[in-house]
């Protein structure tokens, strides 16, 4: 009535210890009010990026862009956010629809 112990595969464990501990990212969902004439520059970049032979959505357009921000020095990231209208934020009032 002995136990008897599972028996790993020899290198079994060194295999899955290369590997670092990969934690997801939680996820956020939120909303954003953009001009028409910036939500159509993402289908532009939808468009290029599939002529190009990859398949990509919003988020990642926005993600690279974000990505691409980062990149920037602190004076050209604000030389570009000089060239971004700012926009009144929230949701119309039933006068503006």
């Amino acid at each position: 009535m002995g136990t008897k112990k599972k028996q790993e595969a020899p290198g079994a464990r060194a295999a899955g210890a290369d590997k670092p501990a990969t934690r997801k990212s939680r996820l956020v969902r939120d909303s954003f009010t953009f001009p028409e004439s910036d939500y159509a520059l993402i289908g532009v970049l939808k468009v290029r990026a599939l002529e190009a032979g990859r398949d990509v959505r919003k988020s990642e357009i926005l993600r690279a862009a974000l990505v691409a921000l980062m990149a920037l020095p602190v004076e050209d990231l604000l030389r570009t956010l000089d060239g971004v209208e700012r926009i009144k934020t929230g949701r119309p009032t039933k006068s503006d629809t």
